[in-house]
C-alpha cells in the first residue's frame, strides 16, 4: 500500500502539471472504485482552475476555487502524467485531462483507491477530520504527545504508530524501519514505552519518512511516481521483508511476527 513518503513523491510529481492549469475534460472509464466516483464530477471539474496540490496524511487534496478533489490510492493505486493520447494499461480508471494536453491517469488494480469530491473544508470530510497530526511538519508530534498517549494505551506501541487518529502516514513499512532504528521491540506494550524512548521513536519516525521521501518512496510491488520511476527507498530498509537475513547492524537474524495483522520484522537482539 502506498504510505506517506509514496503519496508525497506522487504530490510533489503531479503539483507542476496540474497547479494553474484547468481541466478540460474528465473522463471516467470505471467509477467502481471503494467508493463511487462522483457521476457530476465532469461537470464540476471541466473549465476549472486547479488552485494548489497539497496532502494530508494519505490523502492528496487538488483544490478548485469551489472545491475539492479528494484521492487515495488505496491497495495498489498510482497516478501518472501523460500526454493525453497515451495509449491506455489496463486498470486505467480516470484521467483529468489538462489544457496542456497532458493529464493525470489514476490506475488502480485492486480499485480499493478513492476519487472523492467536496464543496466544503476538506479538513472537515468525514475521512480526515479525525486524522492525527502530521508527523514531518506538524509541532504537535513531539516526543511530550506520544509519550502520553502510548501512556493511556495498551496495545502495542508498534499498532500505536499505525494509528492514524495518533499520527498520519507511518504505515507498515516505516514502523517497521522507525522502531529499529530506535531500538525498540515493536511488539512492546506502548504503556511500557519510557520519556527516552518516545524522543527516539519520534526521531527516527521523521528520520526515515523524510529519507523516504528524498528516495521517491519504496517500491516493492506496485508503486511507482507519476514519472513512472520506482521508488529506491527499497534498497535503504535495513528490517522490513528481510526475515532470516542477517541484521546488518549485529548479524542476528531478522525475526518477523504477525501484529495487527501485519507482518512485523525486527531484530531480538537490537530491539528490546
Amino acid at each position: 500500500m502506498p504510505e506517506l513518503p509514496e503519496v508525497e513523491t506522487s504530490r510533489r510529481g503531479i503539483e507542476p502539471w496540474l497547479v494553474n492549469q484547468s481541466v478540460v475534460d474528465v473522463i471516467v472509464r470505471n467509477p467502481r472504485l471503494r467508493w463511487p466516483i462522483p457521476s457530476d464530477l465532469p461537470m464540476q471539474l471541466v473549465g476549472e482552475v486547479v488552485r494548489t496540490v497539497s496532502r494530508r496524511g494519505k490523502y492528496l487534496l487538488i483544490e478548485f476555487e469551489h472545491g475539492t478533489l479528494l484521492i487515495h490510492l488505496g491497495m495498489s493505486g498510482n497516478l501518472r502524467i501523460v500526454p493525453a493520447n497515451t495509449e491506455l494499461k489496463p486498470h486505467d480508471h480516470l484521467d483529468l485531462v489538462m489544457e496542456s494536453s497532458r493529464c493525470l491517469r489514476l490506475n488502480d488494480p485492486r480499485r480499493f483507491g478513492a476519487v472523492l469530491w467536496t464543496e466544503n473544508d476538506p479538513g472537515q470530510h468525514p475521512l480526515l477530520v479525525s486524522l492525527g497530526p502530521e508527523p514531518l511538519d506538524n509541532p504537535q508530534f513531539n516526543p511530550e504527545y506520544l509519550y502520553e498517549l502510548c501512556q493511556r494505551r495498551r496495545c502495542s506501541i508498534k499498532q500505536l504508530l499505525m494509528d492514524n487518529q495518533v499520527v498520519v502516514g507511518v504505515g507498515n513499512i516505516y514502523a517497521c524501519e522507525a522502531l529499529f532504528e530506535s531500538g525498540v521491540y515493536p511488539g512492546r506494550s506502548s504503556s511500557k514505552i519510557t520519556k527516552s524512548e518516545a524522543t527516539l521513536i519520534v526521531k527516527s519516525i521523521k528520520s526515515v519518512l523524510a529519507r523516504a521521501i528524498e528516495q521517491g518512496g519504496t517500491t516493492l510491488k506496485d508503486f511507482n511516481a507519476p514519472d513512472g520511476k520506482p521508488g529506491y527507498f527499497a534498497q535503504e530498509l535495513l528490517v522490513y521483508g528481510r526475515a532470516d537475513q542477517p541484521c546488518y547492524q549485529c548479524g542476528n537474524e531478522v525475526s518477523t511476527v504477525r501484529l495487527g495483522q501485519r507482518n512485523t520484522y525486527f531484530c531480538s537482539k537490537c530491539q528490546v
